[in-house]
């Protein structure tokens, strides 16, 4: 028991020594809240336990919302950090998630070991984050502050998120669309954002969209983990839109969800 509560602090202590100093920069360089907006989003994670495959899509009205909200790692998980963000809760999902810490551990270290340091302007209490193991089990942490509305939605091995929406139709619709469509996890996964975008979706518009799904050795060159990372950065006429021109043009030419053929006999 001893030894375990010792762990615990230790990786605590480690977490807020991170967030710390990533803090002390972001106040050296003190950028104006008005060019440093909070992030509205709406994101989910997926899990497919037929493949193994776990990842995430996003869509938000704002650029390149992909190098921000979602991480992967094959056979560890994956993590969505939005809303007002920390974008190094990411990393340290993964980091614990790695250790073998169940996502709501991971959820709890990580918030408890946030220093808080823009208490006004970025603050903890508004921040939302989605983590998912490689066995498709998850947790989700909206804060009482995130800009409204703002909320989350748990669904058979995928959990649902997003903040300044147009209502709770948003997640709620990206949860029944994700467990009912048939296919490969790229198109479960983009169904999902369409779903969401139909029920309103960012309340700002639209621009930008991503997907990242991971499995070991499951990418189409060798010792390749990523089975798909795809970004559409700047679009607002309809990132979803494209994404799934993207998404579909992959299924096809990598004909993804096919049995892979076995190697040839010598």
């Amino acid at each position: 028991m001893f030894r375990r509560i010792s762990l615990t602090f230790v990786i605590a202590a480690l977490l807020t020594a991170g967030v710390a100093a990533l803090a002390q920069q972001t106040q050296t360089l003190n950028i104006p809240q008005e060019l440093w907006p909070p992030v509205a989003t709406f994101s989910i994670l997926g899990y497919d336990p037929a493949t193994g495959e776990v990842g995430g899509a996003v869509q938000s009205r704002v650029f390149s919302v992909g190098n921000g909200v979602l991480w992967a790692e094959a056979g560890v998980g994956a993590a969505a950090t939005q809303a007002i963000v920390d974008v190094s809760y990411g990393p340290q999902a993964l980091n614990l998630l790695r250790l073998g810490y169940a996502p709501a551990k991971v959820l709890e270290f990580i918030h408890t070991a946030d220093p808080d340091p823009d208490p006004v302007r970025w603050t903890k209490e508004g921040r939302q984050f989605a983590v998912m193991n490689a066995k498709g089990e998850y947790a989700t942490y909206t804060g009482p502050k995130a800009t409204e509305w703002a909320g989350h939605k748990g669904g058979k091995f995928c959990t649902a998120q997003g903040n300044i929406l147009a209502g709770e139709g948003v997640v709620n619709g990206m949860v029944e669309a994700f467990e009912n469509t048939k296919g490969h996890l790229s198109l479960r996964l983009l169904a999902a954002l369409e779903a969401g975008q139909k029920a309103g979706g960012d309340k700002r518009g639209m621009q930008s969209a991503a997907m990242l799904i991971v499995k070991k050795d499951g990418g189409v060159w060798l010792h390749n983990d990523v089975v798909l990372r795809l970004q559409v950065d700047d679009y607002p006429e309809g990132p979803i839109k494209e994404l799934r021109r993207l998404v579909e043009s992959a299924v096809k030419r990598f004909r993804l969800g096919e049995p892979k053929p076995a190697p040839a006999a010598r």
